[in-house]
């Protein structure tokens, strides 16, 4: 399995080439996918020379141990070093294996957060501003920056939907497990009785598209232009600047008013349907193979509930890898880590299990 490892010195140096002469990577686009090829490969060299290292110190410590004229206490020593070694050995095995399963090609792009308030009424509402205030939060904490590319806010301070786009690192490869049903359990302020109440907002995480993976037929394309307007019905501007698209292929529509100009509302509201007809060939694509091997983390369906945050307990529960938590105040303020980072290992421990 690990035969690729031999060749990585030469494919990292033709990249140093590559990076090291402007003739030959003038597209940035192709510049861009080069230097993340060359951190991948120097960073799997390093794990596989590691591993080899420590190989070579086993051999060396059991070499010490079957030797009659080496001294009982340097065997005793060598024994005990030789344990560590093979618990180093199998870890280096296992982050190895990890490193070489098969890379999601989405991993690496910018990502639509759609948040939609579903049953619940106002709490539903609210509990959408707090989910799009964590992620806003989870973000800040990894570097990533969050523009909103459409909002339909409530007077109360909640939102009915709300659709933002989150650009940096690897953004796609930590959130794309959060697609589903998220339900809340609290007791709402103008609950005059103390009865905790249950809502739902539904959570969409979509890879970002461009023109290159996915043509849109503007032929196909229905426009309509109307005045904006905010919460309560007030007005935004006194011009047609909301823009609504209808691709009629697919009967899918986006509108985008939170910007002053026509064209900027177009220009957003094209970039969303991009990623949604993108989500959506991507989404045929996967329910086609599902069926033919076990899904990693929960079905992948958008109307799954996949989580559960119970105020009055404090508790957070995953429902997909039955992780439970109680820090709903840390995690609901953007310490998301200790909920992604247990989903993506149980991802890579299921796809494990098809390689070994």
């Amino acid at each position: 399995m690990f035969d690729k490892f031999v060749e990585l010195g030469d494919k990292i140096s033709h990249l140093e080439g590559k990076l090291s002469d402007p003739q030959l990577v003038t597209d940035q686009k192709e510049y861009q996918k080069v230097v993340r090829e060359h951190a991948h490969l120097t960073k799997l060299n390093e794990k596989y020379c590691e591993y080899r290292k420590v190989q070579q110190e086993i051999i060396d410590n059991k070499a010490i141990l079957h030797d009659e004229n080496e001294d009982q206490e340097f065997k005793d020593l060598a024994k005990v070093e030789l344990e560590e070694l093979e618990e180093r050995e199998n870890r280096l095995d296992q982050e190895m294996k990890i490193i070489l399963l098969p890379k999601d090609p989405n991993d690496d792009k910018n990502t639509f957060l759609e948040i939609r308030a579903g049953t619940g009424g106002d709490e539903a509402a609210l509990f959408a501003g707090d989910l799009f205030r964590m992620y806003s939060r989870f973000a800040e904490s990894m570097g990533w920056k969050v523009e909103v590319m459409s909002s339909s806010p409530l007077g109360i301070g909640g939102f009915k939907e709300i659709i933002a786009l989150i650009s940096g690192k690897q953004v796609y490869s930590k959130l794309k497990f959060e697609s589903g049903v998220h339900r809340v359990q609290r007791v709402p302020e103008t609950e005059t009785q103390g009865r905790i109440h249950t809502s739902a907002v539904t959570v969409a995480i979509l890879p970002e598209a461009d023109a290159v993976e996915l043509d849109i037929d503007m032929n196909e394309l229905k426009f309509d232009v109307f005045r904006s307007s905010g919460p309560g019905g007030q007005s935004v501007n006194t011009t047609d600047s909301a823009v609504r698209i209808t691709h009629l292929p697919t009967g899918l529509v986006v509108i985008c008013q939170d910007e002053k100009s026509q064209h900027k509302n177009k220009a957003k509201a094209l970039t969303v349907l991009r990623a949604r007809l993108f989500d959506q060939i991507e989404q045929e694509h996967h329910d086609k193979i599902s069926k033919d091997r076990k899904s990693q983390v929960g079905s992948g369906d958008r109307s799954e509930r996949i989580r559960t945050y119970n105020f009055p307990q404090g508790r957070m529960t995953d429902h997909r890898i039955n992780l439970t938590l109680y820090k709903l105040d840390a995690i609901i303020s953007g310490k998301l880590e200790e909920v992604i980072f247990p989903l993506i290992a149980h991802d890579q421990a299921e796809k494990l299990k098809d390689i070994q």
